[in-house]
């Protein structure tokens, strides 16, 4: 079951590419198991940083059962939501790096260990994405977490 999962999600990420075929070929014969897609075919990506994009993705999973794909990058320093096409045109935020049209993103082959860049929630082959509405209320409470603790930390105000 889950080797047809794999094959479904590499399909589903391959058919974005412009040769999907030699997506496919790089990805079984490449040392570093990834290839470049480009985003705002089937996907944009939102990218956070892991300060901000960890504890979001814990939000995430508690309001909904499976977000959509979420890939760590190189030292987990960076965290890309996977969302619908259109979405980084229209994304307003700061620290928040919209990828879309006209820009490409390092993907690892699913269910393969690969060295920098990988997958926290793998894609399912169905085309599952995270909804930015969605995604920004998650990162909302998320920065309101992470304010708090860093308030904490630094003895803040507990109340006095």
């Amino acid at each position: 079951m889950r080797g047809s999962v794999e094959k479904a999600a590499a399909e589903w990420l391959a058919s974005a590419a412009p040769d999907p075929e030699a997506c496919s070929w790089e990805w079984e014969r490449s040392p570093r198991g990834v290839v470049l897609l480009p985003t705002g075919r089937r996907w944009d990506v939102l990218v956070l940083s892991a300060r901000l994009g960890h504890p979001t993705l814990d939000v995430l999973t508690r309001l909904i059962r499976r977000p959509g794909p979420v890939l760590a990058g190189f030292g987990d320093a960076r965290m890309g939501f996977f969302v619908p096409p259109g979405t980084a045109g229209r994304w307003i935020g700061t620290g928040v790096r919209s990828l879309g049209t006209g820009t490409w993103i390092v993907v690892p082959r699913p269910g393969r260990a690969v060295g920098g860049v990988r997958w926290l929630v793998a894609p399912d082959g169905s085309g599952t994405l995270t909804d930015p509405v969605l995604l920004e209320l998650a990162m909302h409470e998320a920065a309101a977490v992470v304010a708090a603790r860093e308030r904490y930390a630094d003895g803040g105000d507990l109340g006095r």
